[in-house]
């Protein structure tokens, strides 16, 4: 099993960034995939997560009307289209799979990817 995290960097405030979450070992269609983050000296939490099999989703209130999800089904691989960037939003992301998607917190995680740095300069 794998999660492969990729786009992280550094942005301006007001920036963009799209991370990229790519899945194999397991069925992809089966699970609810998507994004935890965790800043300096916080706890990690929940960002955003897509229902392969219904395409449901999940944001958190912080990232809602700015970040975006989506998944290309034929690439098993996930996206999270980030805009309008904060200084609040400097984490390593994590990418992380749940085969049963009621929600999106830790204990509900079944895999989990390396993190890709994300840094937001204000």
């Amino acid at each position: 099993v794998q999660l492969q995290a990729s786009g992280g960097g550094l942005v301006q405030a007001g920036g963009s960034l799209r991370l990229s979450c790519v899945a194999s070992g397991f069925t992809f269609d089966d699970y609810a995939i998507g994004w935890f983050r965790q800043a300096p000296g916080k706890e990690r939490e929940g960002v955003s997560c897509i229902s392969i099999i219904s395409g449901s989703t999940y944001y958190a209130d912080s990232v809602k009307g700015r970040f975006t999800i989506s998944s290309d089904n034929a690439k098993n691989t996930v996206y999270l289209q980030m805009n309008s960037l904060k200084p609040e939003d400097t984490a390593v992301y994590y990418c992380a799979a749940a085969l049963l998607f009621s929600s999106w917190r830790e204990v509900d995680i079944d895999y989990w990817g390396k993190g890709t740095q994300v840094t937001v300069s204000s």
